[in-house]
């Protein structure tokens, strides 16, 4: 392998070019998710296999790449797995998600609530305002009905059914002791339709309910094996808040818990 050499970062910090110019294998592998032969690898990494090689001798003697015995392929090896583990272990989704939360309340100009499961259902933990003000009963701590909200339907959708069923439950038994009657459940093929629809969208979506005159759009946020970790939903007053399923706002709120559950290492469709 040739020897090391000295570049200058764009940021004016000294770097190693051989480091830099091997990285597009590794990134192939990770992006590949499987074995590959030396000359698909290469290909991926946009260079020859001659070039490639001495690359992958030095990765294999560090443990970043291993090479099987029979077929000759590469894959991640164990020092790369080690080092996924201690990644995944310091991830925090709600301080990944807050700047690019605050990059999307910058860009649409409404209010933004993210959300996480907690011990009564979907509770929320931080609020960005709008600029203009939203007659809301909403504040850190707040914990939205499953039933009856965008947020709710977020994880209702995409929770395990069973762990979803124990949330609405509940949500039933509190509404209960507080009015002193019983709660009427949705009708089962109804909350099943609209759960698939909301699947469908990548997102939920409630006009004027349970707040009339607020409308609402609500997306999740996945981590690395596929759970819902986040919700983000955005409101706004009906008639200044664009609901459209199509519309600027519903579009960059995807774009944003994408990118999200991207850092969080999500590998799966935008809308699984």
């Amino acid at each position: 392998m040739a020897g090391r050499t000295l570049g200058a970062a764009r940021d004016g910090q000294r770097s190693i070019q051989s480091v830099e110019t091997g990285f597009p294998l590794l990134a192939a592998l990770v992006e590949a998710g499987r074995a590959m032969t030396l000359r698909d690898l290469a290909q991926a990494a946009g260079m020859t296999s001659a070039k490639a090689h001495p690359y992958l001798v030095s990765f294999v003697r560090v443990g970043l790449v291993q090479q099987d015995a029979v077929t000759g392929q590469y894959e991640l090896g164990p020092f790369a797995l080690q080092m996924g583990l201690v990644s995944l272990q310091r991830l925090d989704p709600v301080r990944l998600a807050l700047p690019e939360v605050a990059r999307l309340a910058a860009a649409i100009g409404h209010t933004l609530a993210l959300s996480v499961l907690g011990s009564h259902g979907p509770t929320m933990i931080h609020i960005t305002e709008a600029s203009y003000p939203v007659h809301v009963n909403m504040r850190k701590g707040t914990v939205m009905s499953m039933q009856h909200t965008a947020t709710g339907h977020v994880y209702a959708a995409w929770l395990p059914p069973k762990v979803a069923e124990h949330y609405i439950a509940r949500e039933a038994d509190d509404a209960a002791v507080v009015t002193g009657r019983n709660q009427v459940r949705p009708d089962p093929a109804e909350w099943q339709a609209l759960l698939a629809a909301v699947r469908g969208q990548g997102m939920a979506r409630a006009l004027g309910t349970p707040l009339p005159g607020v409308d609402a759009l609500s997306a999740p946020v996945f981590d690395h094996t596929g759970a819902l970790v986040l919700a983000l939903t955005a409101l706004g007053p009906t008639g200044l808040f664009d609901a459209d399923w199509d519309g600027p706002v519903a579009r960059q709120l995807h774009e944003c818990t994408a990118e999200i559950s991207r850092k969080l290492g999500y590998r799966g469709a935008p809308h699984s």
